[in-house]
Order: structure tokens, then sequence, then C-alpha cells
């Protein structure tokens, strides 16, 4: 009688016998036993998966390499940091604003232990946690009072349902913006609980077009700063000072939501104008929401300032409880926000407004520093130009100005779409992923918004390419 061949499956050792070997227990010992059990099986599984397709078993030393790969993969934390050198300043997808190491101090700080988050320190009792930024924000934006939420959309959900809930929002119909992630103000209306009513056309609404919107059922009158389109030619809005009369007479709240929100004057540094706070305050609004994460250079937040009347009407909400900051958060703006006590020294201090008004001659000079270091790790496999781009400020910020910047394009050799791709990936899988931006036939990198470029440059030996 033949006896049966074994099969080669029966070569590959068992989890236990794996558990035991020397070589595990330095692995158990970092990673944990539930771990290492789980990464085993996937590893044995794989092994049987292809030993049935009929290629080689792989022996015990093969199987604990692929473990410890597979631990070592685990181990990397899902939010990492990257190299944005996609030429947007305040790139959603990454991150937006870069924080002050103020406000990286300031939040190690608040989450090391406890804190006076919601207490008084000087009365011994409880305290509102706003306390900690609403101070700064009146001084900084001539409002009366501020409170914050964590986002802008959040800001503008809160004042609706507040002020207009089962009522109407007289707003004009050039100002009904969508902008990333589907935030649309027709639907933030909607889910604000309030009834949208536009107002003139288009390109061109008049201060008579509102005064008909306004009846008995308006809850406020609402203004939206278009930051992320402009609207050009025959074209006619209605000053804030003029709504702001109108309002008052009506005696109806008006709001202004600027979105990006700076708080300086981007003019002083070569940028276009965008509006303010201060202004919309000073022209009359009786409520102003904007981001903290943006144009501000802080985390994400959404602020909203204003008179104490309609400020503490919103703290009132039960809406706020869920809508509220957090302690690093909290702790995070108002590092930020104690910065712009010394407008002259901003530039150094925040990182985004350090990237945004970085000078054309430093770029280069970044630019020629990585360039050879570039050229050798992609010897064969590309070629590196230098080459004149345009950076953008990114999150809906002055869409249609572009800065002028320095990069580097990278053309693979073999002029393919799979060869571009390929190169991408590759940057993406370095120890810091590096996230460029697919231009025709290249790979462009902008140096814009890269400040450390030794790390950058001491990186570029861990490329993996595919030829």
């Amino acid at each position: 009688m033949t006896q049966k061949k074994p099969s080669p499956l029966s070569a590959l050792p068992s989890v236990d016998r794996l558990l035991k070997t020397a070589d595990v227990a330095h692995l158990l010992a970092e990673y944990g036993r539930i771990s290492v059990i789980h990464a085993i099986r996937i590893a044995l599984a794989k092994a049987r998966t292809e030993g049935t397709a009929g290629k080689p078993i792989p022996d015990t030393k093969v199987i604990l390499s692929t473990v410890t790969e597979h631990l070592a993969q685990l181990a990397l934390p899902s939010l990492r940091p990257v190299h944005n050198l996609t030429g947007t300043v305040l790139h959603t997808n990454l991150g937006r604003a870069a924080l002050p190491e103020e406000a990286i101090k300031a939040v190690a700080e608040a989450a090391r232990g406890a804190s006076n988050l919601e207490y008084s320190i000087d009365e011994g009792n409880r305290s509102d946690r706003d306390e900690h930024v609403e101070a700064l924000l009146s001084e900084i934006t001539g409002a009366e009072a501020a409170t914050i939420v964590n986002n802008n959309a959040a800001a503008v959900m809160l004042l609706l349902n507040t002020f207009a809930l089962g009522k109407e929002v007289p707003t004009s119909r050039g100002e009904l913006i969508e902008i990333g992630g589907s935030f649309r103000i027709p639907d933030i209306m909607t889910q604000s609980g309030c009834t949208l009513v536009e107002v003139g056309t288009t390109n061109r609404t008049h201060l008579e077009d509102y005064a008909k919107a306004i009846g008995s059922n308006t809850g406020m009158v609402m203004k939206v700063h278009t930051s992320n389109y402009v609207v050009e030619g025959f074209t006619a809005e209605v000053p804030e000072p003029d709504l702001a009369e109108l309002c008052r007479k009506n005696s109806v709240p008006f709001a202004i939501d600027l979105g990006s929100g700076t708080l300086i004057d981007l003019e002083q540094f070569g940028l276009p104008r965008e509006p303010t706070p201060m202004e919309a305050v000073k022209y009359g609004a009786d409520l102003v929401t904007f981001s903290g994460d943006k144009l501000l250079g802080g985390p994400q937040s959404g602020i909203i300032v204003g008179s104490k009347k309609h400020i503490a009407l919103i703290k009132k909400n039960p809406m706020k409880r869920a809508l509220r900051c957090d302690k690093m958060t909290i702790a995070a703006l108002s590092a930020v926000l104690r910065l712009y006590r010394d407008p002259d020294s901003l530039v150094d201090r925040l990182p985004t407004l350090r990237a945004l008004t970085r000078s054309a001659d430093e770029i280069k000079d970044v630019t020629a520093r990585v360039m050879p270091a570039m050229a050798d790790a992609l010897e064969g496999f590309a070629n590196v130009i230098q080459t004149a781009c345009e950076s953008q400020i990114g999150s809906g910020a002055l869409p249609t100005r572009k800065i002028a910047s320095t990069g580097l394009a990278i053309k693979p050799k073999n002029n393919s779409g799979t060869a571009l791709n390929s190169l991408a990936a590759a940057f993406r899988a370095l120890p810091v992923p590096v996230i460029g931006r697919l231009q025709g036939d290249a790979f462009v990198l902008d140096m814009r918004c890269l400040e450390d470029h030794p790390s950058f440059i001491k990186q570029l030996s861990a490329l993996k390419l595919q030829q």
C-alpha cells in the first residue's frame, strides 16, 4: 500500500511553537501577547495561502520577519506628520494651520493633568470655559463678548438655531455658498430649523431687496463672505453699515459669516485684502462668525463675537454644550490669540503667516539645497528640475490669488502615468510622508512650506522606487 505524501503545509510551525522561540520574546515585551498572536496568525494564514498556490513554504525566520513587519506597521499612529509640499498652505486634508510653539506647549500643559477649565481660582467656584478666550477676542476684535465652538460650520448653525428657529433668514442669492465637505448655507439653515429667504440676484443685491424680505417672521438677517469664489462684472452688494442700520430699525439681529476670518490687515504683507471681524463689528454687526484654524492660524474652532445680549442668548442654547471646545483647543487658541497682542512679531511666530509671507529668495534657496540630494536619490529613475510654481492659501481663503513660489518638478524617465503614480506613492511611503501634486507629466514639490529641509533630505535615502 502506497503511503500518502504529507502536505507541505505540515511543515509550518504552530502558533504555540512560534511563541516559545527566543526571537519572539522581545516582540511580546514590546507589543503584548494579544497583538503578537494576532500577527502570527496572519503570517501563518498568508503562508498557507501561498503554499496552497504552489509557492515555497517559508521557514520560521521568514515567518517571524513577516510578523515583525506587521507589528511595526500596526504600531504606527493613524494620525501622522507629513510634509505638505502641495503648494496649498492651509490644506484642509492635511490639517490646515500649523500651530506655533506657544500653542503646542499650552496644549501639552493642558493635556498633562488637571486644569482650571471651568473653575475660578480667585473665587473658588465654577466658571465658564469661554472665559479663557473671551476677553482676548473682545480685546482684539472690539466686540463686547465672544464664545467659541468646535468649527465655523457649528458657529453658523448655532446662531441660526438660536435666533431663527422656526423663522425666516433673508440672505443674498449671491452668498449661498458651498465650501469643501458639502457645507452649503441653504442646507445649514434647514438643519438649524430656519427658512432661507433668498433676496436679490446672483450678481446684484440691493438694500430694498432686504427691506422687502423682512417681516414679522424674520429671525435674523445674514450676510456671508464669499471667500471661495469671486463674482466680477455687473455686480452690486449692500454695504454692511447700511444693512446693520436696516436691521436695527426692524429690531432684527444682523449676522456676518466671514468664513476664513483674519485678525490682521493682510495687505501689509502684499496679500489681497480680506474682511476682518474688527471691521464687521465696527460696521454694526450684532454677531460675527469665523474660523480659528484658517487665516487666524490656530486650532480648529468656530469663533462668534458680538454684543453681550446676543452672545448671552447663544450660550443659553442647549446646542452650545454639544458643540463646545475641549481644554486642549481652548489652550491652543488662547496661546495663539495672545500672539496677536504683538503684531510686529507675528510673521516670525505664527507658522501660517510665516509660510504665506515667505520670501521668494528663501524658497529658492531651500529648493537649491534640496535639489542635489533629490537628484541623487532619483538617479536613473527620474529627472529633477527646479521650476517656478504657484502656491495658494487654501481652505476657501482668497481663492483667486496665487503666490509665486519655487519647487522641484520630477519627471520619470519612463514617461507614463503608471510611473508617475508610482513615484508619488514612493514619496508617500517615506517615514514622514511627502505629499506633492501631480501636474501634467511631473510630480511637483512646492517648497514654500518646507522648513526643516535637513530632515527632509536625510530621509530621501529611504525612497523605494519601482522601475
